[in-house]
């Protein structure tokens, strides 16, 4: 009787450890999500094409650690990607952690950009192989999407090489930002006349932060990606006949889209 009594008792012990352990690698097993999204800034060309093979993300400087969130292996305009309009270049579900780098990997070729009806190659002197590299720091935690927007600033990217006489080419040195959207705010309004054409800036301590160009239709804007505090929304015409105007003291709150109205432009 006794040794019947303590048999049931190892075996109880032991199917509580099994449940025990059970339960921890459930626990352990929990992953978050990461995923990619492109955006963009406004450029003085018809458009800027990029040819994106895959992006990847490390959580160490291990160059063995790069881990593929998405390949899509194909072009983008980025200056469809303005006003708000994001791409999706991957999403991946991974182990909780701290991962510190993503890259683009970009095609040695099919680069180009549009000026005049006129498309030229771009060459790229890097990055095909070894991508460009961003520290991100991105936190990883069980059931939560951590989004990352990447801001490929068209026109700062594109660089022009000769000139005129000799004859012109174009070099494609990518200049990204990276951005937690969970960080982030955004700011929305709207211009009139749409014949002004702005192109619609957000800065704070002198710098640019976002810009984009108001909706030609009907005169709609969004800027995207920005961190909490103070902004000038400065609106900017392309068309000459009217003025510069600028919002001061305009707040981004994280989370939540700042409508500023409408802004109306005055004449010169």
């Amino acid at each position: 009787m006794i040794y019947s009594k303590i048999f049931k008792t190892i075996a109880t012990l032991v199917i509580f450890t099994f449940m025990l352990i059970g339960c921890g690698t459930q626990s352990d097993s929990r992953t978050g999500s990461f995923q990619v999204l492109l955006h963009d800034a406004p450029a003085n060309y018809d458009e800027v094409n990029v040819f994106i093979e895959s992006v990847q993300v490390n959580n160490g400087t291990d160059e063995e650690g790069w881990i593929t969130v998405g390949a899509p292996g194909q072009v983008f305009d980025l200056l469809e990607l303005t006003n708000g309009v994001l791409q999706p270049l991957g999403e991946i579900e991974l182990e909780p952690g701290i991962y510190e780098q993503v890259r683009l990997i970009l095609s040695s070729d099919g680069h180009s950009v549009v000026i005049d009806g006129q498309s030229n190659d771009m060459f790229i002197p890097s990055g095909a192989q070894t991508g460009i590299k961003l520290n991100v720091n991105a936190e990883i935690e069980p059931d939560i999407t951590y989004t990352l927007l990447l801001d490929f600033d068209a026109s700062r990217s594109v660089v022009v090489t000769g000139n005129e006489s000799s004859g012109q080419g174009y070099i494609l040195k990518p200049v990204i930002k990276a951005t937690n959207q969970a960080i982030t705010g955004n700011i929305e309004g709207s211009v009139t006349p749409f014949e002004a054409e702005p192109v619609v800036y957000a800065i704070a301590n002198g710098d640019t932060l976002s810009s984009t160009y108001a909706d030609e239709n009907d005169g709609t804007f969004r800027l995207i990606g920005l961190e909490e505090g103070s902004y000038t929304v400065s609106i900017n015409p392309t068309n000459t006949n009217y003025q510069v105007k600028d919002t001061t003291d305009v707040q981004v709150t994280v989370g939540e889209t700042n409508n500023i109205g409408n802004v109306e432009l005055d004449l010169n």
